[in-house]
């Protein structure tokens, strides 16, 4: 597929800087939470998954939604992408990835970038609750890696309803966006899933203290080394670099077989070169990479056209012309 490096995103004047894009939806946008119908999943290892419905109603089209990285089906992001799909008619299942929802999940393992078993189990509870002519995922950052990795590693698997595919910002080259994520002017992120990722440690610590020990938790301030000593063993990899490499979707990105878009904007702070794959985008029948020139990370924030953002509207169009 030709690389849509001229795309038609254009920033807002005062929002032209990747960091900028990045933070302020989080802090500044309003997106209504809707009425989304929660469902628990049952899972056969004795865990759960909740996930939320948001119905346009009579709809035959249905979408997933894949949050990021410590995100859940209510970030802002999530919302906005559901609020706009059901505008135009379609139903909407935002999913919680282990641990994410309110409640703490039951095993002692949670969720990673990899994990794309429970993605299929969403995706066909989501086409066995009505008579869909038509499926799509949808994903952002580590929720956009989970469904390329799925896309490319299994795509017999993938259920015939399944139409297409839109991501955003996605690190697909792990160990190197890893690394870019731990550079001196993305400290604050880092700094921010770290909280995050050791509270949940603190707790899982509590239920299932031969796997977890929060001694030396402090020391784990950078990916390499949380993954290292959490995320790889109890997940069965041999390593962090392990973990990584069997798990980055860049590797996967050749054998996609449905119709795949791709959205990685330059200014991105998380996304370092290898990222961007412009060689297997071009080689390919079914990814479409789109590079604009600004939107920041799971940004790409819309002045004039409220209420949705151009990543909304870019994803309707994408799928639309799928079905």
């Amino acid at each position: 597929m030709p690389i849509v490096e001229i795309s038609t995103y254009r920033a807002p004047h005062l929002l032209t800087n990747g960091h900028l894009q990045t933070v302020y939806p989080k802090l500044f946008r309003r997106v209504g939470s809707g009425c989304p119908v929660r469902e628990r999943l049952e899972l056969d290892d004795g865990d759960f998954l909740d996930v939320d419905w948001h119905r346009a109603g009579g709809s035959r089209k249905v979408a997933v939604l894949s949050h990021g990285l410590e995100g859940n089906s209510a970030s802002i992001y999530m919302r906005g992408m559901a609020r706009c799909l059901n505008y135009h008619g379609w139903d909407v299942l935002c999913w919680n990835f282990r641990g994410c929802s309110e409640e703490m999940n039951r095993l002692a393992r949670f969720y990673h970038s990899g994990d794309t078993d429970d993605l299929h189990t969403v995706l066909s509870h989501a086409l066995a609750a009505r008579a869909y002519d038509h499926a799509a995922l949808v994903g952002f950052s580590m929720g956009g890696n989970q469904i390329l990795k799925y896309l490319g590693e299994s795509p017999k698997r993938i259920p015939p309803e399944l139409v297409g595919a839109a991501t955003f910002s996605v690190p697909c080259q792990l160990a190197d966006a890893a690394f870019e994520i731990g550079r001196w002017f993305n400290r604050i992120y880092l700094m921010y899933f770290m909280w995050s990722l050791h509270k949940k440690v603190r707790m899982k610590a509590k239920r299932f203290p031969k796997q977890y020990s929060t001694e030396g938790l402090s020391g784990t301030m950078r990916f390499e080394t949380f993954d290292d000593r959490f995320t790889a063993p109890l997940h069965s990899f041999a390593s962090a670099q392990d973990y990584y490499e069997q798990s980055s979707s860049a590797r996967y990105l050749d054998t996609i077989t449905v119709p795949t878009l791709l959205v990685q904007a330059v200014d991105d702070p998380f996304l370092p070169d290898s990222c961007y794959p412009r060689t297997q985008a071009m080689a390919s029948k079914h990814l479409v990479l789109e590079i604009p020139a600004h939107g920041g990370h799971v940004g790409f924030i819309e002045a004039n056209t409220p209420p949705f953002y151009w990543s909304e509207t870019r994803t309707v169009q994408f799928l639309e012309n799928l079905c």
